[in-house]
């Protein structure tokens, strides 16, 4: 048996940042260099600004600092879909699959949005999740439905997936369109570098994890072992094929051994703090 750790040692440094807000240029509440001020002012690393169907510049921007990465959120014509990366606009082709093929012969990755958005729970069907290929992941978290119909969370659409053999990674963004979004939700990138090349490689092969408030301290695996640890009390849960819970404890650590006979896939981890905080890793594949 093996276990597949996504993540790097304890020495590589973690960044923060977010890959879905729209400005003026769409329907964001700022223009983009005051959006890129706004994500500066909180501490963030790098940044993406994901405008509907227009890729938004950002080599004349003032970086504040932060890493900025262009990209964009193709929406019309089918469920809405970012381009991480973008180096030109992808037509939005009303077969999505041909969006995702367009994506990565562009250099860029994929990520599904807000699967369980309106009133169907249901802005991105399961059956075409399922059938598409070549996309990085899904939003299993997106701070504007919170406002809105349907779910914010996706995890029962991404441990569905993990459990028939997809190999995709969870994501998490505040979706930005009016001032109190920002700052919802964001990723936690292990990088060499602050580029967007290295932090891209980060989010192509799952280094980073998701938080809406919580912050994971250490990651590692021994052996068959694996153990997360987080700064903030909590309850941390280890989850498995369709979301069976093996595993959960209260408190700042949970360490999960593995066992050879292994009759599940993979595992990831979720933690649940005060007032709705959240954080969770990304999957161990377990060979």
């Amino acid at each position: 048996m093996r276990i597949l750790n996504p993540y790097l040692g304890a020495s590589v440094p973690w960044l923060k940042g977010n890959l879905h807000t729209h400005t003026t240029n769409s329907d964001g509440p700022h223009t983009p260099q005051n959006t890129v001020r706004e994500y500066a002012g909180r501490g963030y690393d790098f940044l993406m600004i994901s405008d509907h169907d227009h890729l938004t510049g950002v080599a004349g921007l003032d970086p504040h600092g932060m890493v900025l990465i262009p990209g964009n959120e193709i929406t019309a014509n089918g469920p809405h879909v970012l381009h991480i990366g973008a180096q030109a606009l992808v037509p939005p082709h009303t077969e999505r699959q041909r969006v995702f093929d367009a994506i990565r012969a562009d250099g860029g990755l994929a990520v599904c949005n807000h699967p369980n958005w309106e009133s169907s729970f249901n802005h991105c069907p399961q059956e075409c999740l399922a059938a598409w290929d070549g996309y990085a992941g899904i939003e299993i978290y997106n701070g504007v439905v919170e406002w809105l119909e349907g779910r914010p969370c996706a995890t029962d659409r991404w441990d569905r997936l993990l459990a028939s053999g997809k190999r995709i990674w969870g994501f998490a963004h505040d979706d930005c369109h009016r001032v109190e979004d920002i700052g919802i939700a964001w990723l936690m990138a292990q990088s060499r570098e602050r580029s967007p090349e290295a932090i891209l490689d980060a989010l192509r092969h799952g280094r980073f994890y998701a938080s809406t408030g919580i912050e994971i301290t250490r990651i590692e695996t021994d052996g068959n072992r694996i153990r997360i640890e987080t700064r903030d009390p909590c309850r941390i849960g280890a989850f498995s094929d369709y979301g069976y819970r093996r595993a959960s404890t209260d408190g700042t650590a949970l360490e999960f051994t593995v066992p050879q006979a292994r009759a599940y896939t993979y595992l990831r981890f979720e933690c649940a703090g005060h007032y709705g905080r959240m954080a969770w890793t990304q999957p161990f594949f377990i060979e």
